[in-house]
């Protein structure tokens, strides 16, 4: 049975892009795999402490002389390394914030990269596949005037393959405010068949990802 590690970070409960593409990815992924376990985390309902002092340098201290706030900030890390550990597959939804990803996905990142354990010379969870959601409210792709200001995409991939070894695809819904912000309003095409192509994907890579493992 494959568990899928499903974590959304949006910081609206409703009306997210990000949120609803990933909700079908998932319901592709339990029809096609109902013996299988999903874990969920909320970023948004429920926020991971930001990176701290206590938490970088924990790692040099003997267990067993820990204070309370290390042993809590060491398991804290333990136990979100430990859920990437034992996921066979990852999904990853994120809306573009000011340019680049909400810091409640970035927390979690600095939480869950430990150096020689999730990261460096021999990460983890290497291998595991990712598929991650990044939907923004305009667009960013290949020959727009703004291409050079995507760093939710440019990151994540650098980040997950480069430092916890992780396999990323990128489901990519674009120009989600066309239909909310009147100048707009001439994009409201593409947005909805932007927004239908990233469903249709959602769909796709979910049985694919599902028919692989079980391969």
């Amino acid at each position: 049975m494959a568990t899928l590690l499903h974590i959304d970070s949006s910081a609206l409960p409703q009306g997210s892009a990000s949120r609803d593409v990933t909700a079908v990815f998932r319901k592709t992924w339990e029809e096609q795999h109902p013996e299988g376990t999903v874990v969920y985390r909320d970023l948004a309902a429920n926020p991971l402490p930001h990176i701290s002092a206590t938490a970088l340098s924990v790692g040099s201290v003997d267990p067993a002389e820990f204070t309370a706030e290390q042993r809590a900030a060491h398991d804290l890390r333990v136990e979100l390394a430990e859920e990437l550990e034992r996921a066979d597959a990852v999904l990853i939804g994120t809306p573009m914030y000011n340019f680049t990803i909400p810091s409640s996905l970035k927390a979690w990142l600095d939480q869950v990269i430990i150096m020689g354990r999730t990261a460096g010379e021999k990460p983890s969870a290497a291998g595991t596949p990712v598929t991650v959601v990044a939907s923004r409210g305009g667009s960013y792709a290949p020959g727009t005037p703004r291409e050079s200001f995507e760093f939710v995409t440019t990151y994540l991939e650098k980040v997950l393959t480069g430092m916890l070894g992780l396999e990323v695809d990128f489901i990519v819904p674009e120009l989600t405010l066309a239909a909310t912000v009147p100048a707009m309003a001439e994009l409201v095409g593409k947005s909805e068949a932007s927004r239908a192509k990233a469903d249709e994907e959602a769909v796709t890579k979910a049985k694919a990802l599902v028919a692989r493992l079980a391969g």
